[in-house]
């Protein structure tokens, strides 16, 4: 009977230590994105949210920081970028076409690198 008690806590504590080994799958990410106002800190935040996995983002007017905690299992900092670049906004490494760039209202209009 001692040897199943034994047996059965030994399990238990397997068991327990394989649940709290899981992976962190949240990953922290800040990254420049051209913009001018609080317009386009809602468009920003708001294109980034609407990729699956960014559990927050919060873009900075002054410092035109976006930081981002995003779920790495659903998508990735590529796919955040394209989404920016879609609502208009350069990114380091995704730009936003003509079109779209056009598009914003004036006062959202930022001086792009080429």
């Amino acid at each position: 009977m001692k040897n199943y008690i034994l047996i059965s806590f030994l399990f238990i504590g397997i068991f327990s230590n394989q649940a709290q080994e899981k992976k962190n799958k949240n990953a922290k990410y800040s990254i420049e994105v051209n913009g001018n106002c609080e317009q386009c800190q809602k468009r920003i935040q708001k294109a980034a949210y609407s990729v699956a996995g960014v559990k927050m983002a919060f873009w900075n007017i002054e410092t035109h920081q976006l930081n981002l905690i995003l779920n790495e299992e659903k998508a990735t900092i590529t796919d955040v970028k394209k989404a920016l670049a879609k609502a208009g906004h350069d990114t380091d490494t995704e730009k936003a076409t003509e079109t779209d760039y056009n598009n914003l209202h004036s006062c959202c209009k930022y001086e792009r690198n080429k």
